[in-house]
């Protein structure tokens, strides 16, 4: 059983963040805490016009948290806001125990959740950016660090040794990350010679995405009741009830004030979104916040560009909702992805999504083509096929996208 850190949470409330927004984002510590094994003992919030440049919070408050500490023998203290590396030096000497700030506990609870080689790598580069220009107290001289000969030897300290030895992993890490990602691109290019259809399934951080995509594709991906559960985009292939095929990718969950760091390193994870044809957007309808969570989504789509897709709102978790609900976007179905009846009501909502991007066709087909009615019916969402025996031909009647070689195909038969 792992052991759970006492942890006190420090927080200041500026004039400029609403209450609500203030409150929410605390909640959400609390939650990343307990999700990284921590037990938070106390919140401690000041009221401040602007953060102290020097130690966060005003000197008193910062006394008050020192005798807390020293009372209740606290082992953490995780402030709600980035803190600067002169900021977390000043504060390390004033409270004397360990202290981390927001960014750094997501990139804790991201380390604990990464599977994949780049999943892995991309939260160590993170980590390591985020390290590096906090390693060393403020006044230190690193002018005389400029490479070459009289920068080593026994005049060099090991905080320089250190910071040497991290800019030397990032660039190793940085240069496996685009292997990786060169190989994904050359995966994706192929997913799109094939011309499968892809659909991304996006969300707050803990809305059921996972659970949804396992019921869906009844495969079993790590879903739990925790933040960041899905740190590795996991791509399977699905079937619509009308025998069409496409491929659904499963996503990292979103969060307000993503570390700008993390949005960076799971850039070519994200990209899986931004090469999708159509998006799922869950949401966990049951959550006091959930316009909030859906607003900071959208915020996220479009800093990546794809907020131009086509998309279907999932209000997920309805078996927790008391009161009736309505749906903030449209199109919209509200489900509890355990019901398999919500399932079948969720796909045929997909389906009429893709309708509305697609063209009706109607052709002919000899019925010794086999091929051509087979790809009709994986790639097309085919709403009547009837065998006209006098003339041994298909009649087939359905949607095609317009872009895809099919459709182009079945253009030069008439």
């Amino acid at each position: 059983m792992e052991q759970h850190e006492r942890v006190l949470v420090a927080a200041c409330h500026l004039p400029s963040q609403d209450e609500e927004r203030f409150q929410s984002s605390l909640e959400e510590l609390t939650s990343l805490t307990e999700t990284a094994h921590g037990v938070v003992d106390k919140i401690v919030i000041q009221k401040r016009q602007k953060i102290h440049q020097a130690i966060y919070m005003g000197e008193g408050k910062i006394e008050e948290i020192k005798a807390y500490i020293d009372e209740r023998g606290i082992e953490l203290v995780i402030f709600n806001d980035e803190l600067t590396p002169g900021q977390m030096n000043n504060l390390a000497d004033h409270l004397e125990v360990r202290i981390i700030d927001r960014t750094q506990l997501i990139l804790d609870i991201f380390a604990q959740r990464a599977n994949t080689k780049e999943g892995k790598l991309q939260v160590e580069l993170a980590q390591l950016q985020y390290m590096l220009p906090r390693i060393y107290g403020q006044g230190k001289n690193l002018s005389r660090l400029g490479g070459g000969i009289g920068t080593r030897g026994p005049g060099e300290t090991k905080l320089e040794t250190d910071r040497r030895h991290i800019q030397r992993r990032i660039d190793d890490i940085k240069r496996q990350i685009q292997q990786v990602a060169t190989q994904r691109q050359q995966y994706r290019k192929r997913r799109k010679e094939n011309k499968a259809y892809q659909i991304a399934i996006v969300g707050y951080t803990n809305a059921g995405k996972s659970t949804l995509f396992n019921r869906i594709t009844n495969n079993q991906s790590f879903e739990e009741n925790q933040l960041f559960a899905t740190l590795d985009p996991l791509t399977r292939q699905v079937q619509l009830p009308s025998g069409f095929q496409a491929l659904l990718s499963d996503t990292v969950g979103f969060i307000q004030d993503l570390p700008t760091t993390l949005i960076a390193a799971f850039r070519s994870t994200l990209e899986e979104v931004t090469e999708a044809d159509f998006i799922v957007h869950v949401v966990d309808a049951s959550h006091p916040d959930h316009i909030q969570h859906e607003e900071t989504v959208q915020k996220h789509l479009k800093e990546l560009n794809a907020d131009h897709l086509p998309m279907l709102t999932v209000y997920n978790k309805k078996d927790l909702l008391r009161d009736s609900f309505i749906p903030v976007t449209l199109p919209a179905v509200t489900i509890s992805a355990y019901d398999p009846i919500d399932i079948k009501r969720l796909f045929d909502k997909l389906e009429e999504g893709l309708l509305k991007e697609w063209v009706p066709f109607q052709t002919y087909v000899p019925a010794t083509d086999g091929k051509l009615l087979y790809r009709l019916s994986k790639h097309a969402i085919v709403r009547e096929r009837d065998f006209i025996e006098e003339d041994e031909l298909y009649f087939v009647k359905g949607f095609i996208h317009p872009d895809h070689p099919l459709y182009h195909q079945i253009q030069k038969r008439h």
